[in-house]
């Protein structure tokens, strides 16, 4: 790669680290839609469209960075207060968002279309010319502030702006005032904010008038607290921080301990299933809201509800004792519908508002990652390099053994038996250090799952809008790891999947409340660890599956025939839905309907030795479980033999070994199957399978192979032992082989091809239907 190469594929790379974690903070904005956003969480959207703006100037990608700027400049007057969010502007961000992705995809290939340019002028003068300003207030809150006018002329418009909206909700302001040492100066100031953060909202630090000592140097935070006074000096104990009270003119005693201002959704990160949601509940009129965060704003004569979150009785709080502001906003929540459900799950989607105007969708879109780039802990990188070092010493070692073989070269070795214990100590000990080397590379290819999930949980509002549903998204598991590739290539397999159970899965909200439903959907992504396998589960409460519908649906198309329908289970009529050219929509949606379906997402996962399965009840919903292998990079195998031709089967997909005889083989409904501790288990013959002549054994190996809830015995001639394998994949006209998913070298040197259990599992699975 030449230098322009490299230069192009860190802009990528770095480009796609900023708009993965611009997309995580414009997910959590959209969570607290309809509340008044969090201003640290509005600052990282606004650093990181400025770091973009400023990464794409210097690499000259004009687009890029013209679209950035303009989305900072909408950023920088939202969190001035210029500006209020509404649905309009978050529907913006996102949208802005979409197309920075799709710059960055053409900057990547060096194209540039002219479809896009033109989607970044529209968008871009949109952004310009977007949202509704801020009601202006006739006076100014500061001017009841109680502070030094020296003190106001440092702050900076952000900071006014911030001082002046705490002023106004009534939120108890605070002077902390502490010195330092200028030797660690830094260190006791960084500790002084991580305390005050969770207590409040530090709003200006600034060096203070007073004196600090002789050595020393004292600052003054200014800072709106969340808790009461006695809480927080509680907190400040064993700091230098001395606290003042900040009084405000005319107004009452501050009710700001009262709320906290928590989201009122977070994304579950848990792989145990997530509780349904709740509805919410209406606060009793003699009890405070504790930990409320429903505010009443007088600004020009409307009322704003702020964050609500969980409401809990107070006990020791009587409504005598509550300010005047706390009553105004408990009667005004009593008196309207709540906007928000209290216990919801992690990612809503509301589609009660009018879409604004969007652009076509993109083409070719994709939750695939842009870049191949892997971080990796440098602990990691360490204890590779130590391990590295250990080989150097052991290959040392050999070296001195070889060289002091070849001077005794045709004298008799009087210490033969020490040479050869010596090299078989050696001989161990590299193959410990060999195995630490490879179990340290995989893990420096693993990447949590979660990278994918974040980026669909994005897509999900905007297909859900797209479709006119209503959808709670949960995520969970993650944090649950899988090899770069398998997690790149799993990308649009579970958009697929999610855009199905969006479209055709979920229900209108008006049919849902028909059925007794709750009125938004429920749509779940979970990953699991099980062993050496992950199971990922897409899921969602729609109207599920109707087998005889698919069953009929398979016959007017003529993929099965009649006798075949008669004889499947209801799984195999669920399984149909995977046949090519298979669909029972009644119309094509622009979502769902683009000539791609089910089977090639199943090809997709077959192609990553993995296996899909699907269970559905009618009115209840539907579930995908996806179940693939942690790595395919470097695996262990078991080497088999069958008709004088060797295999390799992947060890993590065997569950046990069986010998034995022909006799023991049974035929049931024209299929071979074993009695395996009271269970039927299938048969396939490998020779068969693949066309072998077949050998006359007077005892079978029998490997039993599993994927999910899958069981198949492969019937092989002799067993030769295990090894580690690099798998590689097939190219040209061997890489569509049922059953095969590569090739690898053995420690003789011969090439063998590596089964792919997935594909023999379907294979057998199949066998029925295709013999009847």
């Amino acid at each position: 790669m030449n230098q322009a190469g490299k230069a192009l594929a860190e802009f990528v790379a770095e480009g796609t680290e900023i708009l993965e974690a611009l997309g995580k903070d414009l997910l959590v904005l959209d969570q607290q839609r309809g509340t008044d956003p969090d201003p640290d969480l509005i600052n990282g959207i606004f650093r990181a469209a400025h770091s973009l703006k400023g990464l794409s100037a210097l690499f000259g990608q004009e687009r890029i960075s013209k679209l950035a700027h303009q989305a900072e400049d909408l950023l920088d007057r939202l969190r001035l207060g210029k500006l209020s969010l509404d649905d309009k502007v978050l529907d913006s961000l996102i949208e802005a968002l979409d197309v920075l992705q799709a710059l960055l995809a053409e900057a990547s290939r060096e194209v540039s279309s002219d479809a896009l340019s033109g989607r970044v002028t529209e968008l871009g003068t949109r952004l310009a010319n977007l949202g509704v300003t801020a009601a202006a207030v006739d006076e100014d809150p500061l001017e009841r502030l109680e502070l030094d006018a020296q003190v106001r002329a440092v702050f900076t418009e952000y900071e006014e702006h911030r001082l002046r909206e705490n002023v106004r909700r009534g939120v108890a302001l605070y002077r902390v005032r502490a010195a330092f040492d200028l030797s660690d100066f830094d260190t006791g100031l960084a500790d002084l904010n991580s305390r005050l953060k969770p207590l409040g909202e530090v709003v200006s630090t600034l060096p203070s008038s007073e004196p600090g000592g002789a050595s020393g140097i004292a600052f003054d935070l200014i800072f709106g607290a969340k808790v009461a006074e006695q809480e927080l000096a509680a907190k400040l104990q064993g700091t230098p921080a001395q606290l003042f009270a900040l009084k405000v003119r005319g107004a009452q005693a501050p009710a700001a301990p009262a709320f906290t201002a928590q989201p009122v959704a977070q994304v579950f990160r848990q792989s145990a299933p997530a509780e349904a949601p709740a509805a919410p509940k209406k606060p009793r009129k003699k009890r405070a809201p504790k930990g409320s965060g429903a505010e009443t704003s007088a600004a020009g004569g409307t009322e704003r509800t702020q964050k609500v979150t969980e409401l809990r009785a107070v006990e020791e709080a009587s409504p005598e004792e509550l300010t005047q502001e706390v009553l105004e906003t408990m009667r005004m929540v009593e008196s309207s519908p709540p906007r928000f459900e209290l216990a919801g799950p992690p990612v809503r989607t509301l589609t009660d508002e009018p879409a604004s105007p969007r652009g076509p969708r993109l083409e070719n879109e994709s939750a695939r990652s842009l870049t191949q780039t892997v971080r990796v802990d440098i602990s990691r990188l360490d204890a590779l390099m130590n391990t590295v070092g250990e080989l150097l010493l052991i290959k040392a070692n050999l070296q001195r053994m070889v060289e002091s073989a070849r001077q005794q070269e045709g004298a008799v070795m009087l210490s033969s038996k020490l040479f050869g214990q010596e090299l078989s100590r050696e001989t161990r000990q590299l193959e410990r250090k060999l195995d630490a080397l490879q179990q340290g590379l995989l893990e420096a290819r693993m990447v949590p799952v979660g990278q994918v999930f974040d980026r669909l949980a994005r897509l999900v509002r905007r297909i859900a809008r797209d479709a006119g549903k209503e959808i709670d998204f949960v995520i969970g598991g993650g944090d649950v790891e899988l090899d770069k590739l398998i997690v790149e290539e799993l990308s649009d397999p579970l958009m697929h999947i999610i855009r199905n159970a969006i479209d055709h899965g979920a229900e209108s909200p008006e049919s849902r409340m028909a059925a007794g439903k709750p009125r938004r959907a429920r749509v779940s992504l979970r990953a699991e660890q099980k062993g050496n396998h992950v199971v990922i589960e897409v899921s969602d409460d729609g109207a599920g599956i109707d087998e005889l519908g698919v069953r009929d649906m398979a016959l007017r198309k003529g993929l099965i025939t009649e006798a075949q329908a008669r004889e499947m289970s209801r799984r195999e009529l669920l399984n149909l839905i995977f046949l090519p050219g298979f669909s029972t929509a009644r119309s094509v949606s622009e979502l769902s309907g683009r000539g791609v379906g089910l089977d090639v997402v199943k090809n997709n996962i077959g192609n990553l030795s993995g296996i899909i399965d699907v269970w559905s009840e009618r009115g209840q919903g539907t579930a995908f479980h996806l179940t693939l292998p942690v790595t395919l990079a470097i695996i262990r195998a078991l080497v088999v033999g069958v008709s004088g031709r060797t295999y390799a089967v992947p060890l993590n997909s065997v569950l046990e070994i069986l010998s034995v005889k022909p006799s023991e083989i049974r035929t049931v409904e024209r299929r071979e199957v074993l009695d395996v501790r009271g269970t039927t288990l299938p048969l396939m013959r490998l020779a068969r399978q693949f066309g072998h002549p077949e050998r006359q054994n007077d005892r079978h190996f029998v490997v039993v192979a599993g994927l999910a809830q899958e069981r198949l015995g492969i019937a092989v001639d002799e067993l030769q032992g295990q090894q580690d394998i690099v798998v590689k994949s097939l190219g040209g006209r061997l890489q569509g082989v049922r059953g095969i998913s590569g090739a690898a070298d053995l420690a003789n040197r011969r090439t063998v091809l590596v089964l792919d259990v997935g594909a023999l599992l379907e294979e057998g699975m199949s066998l029925e239907r295709r013999r009847a």
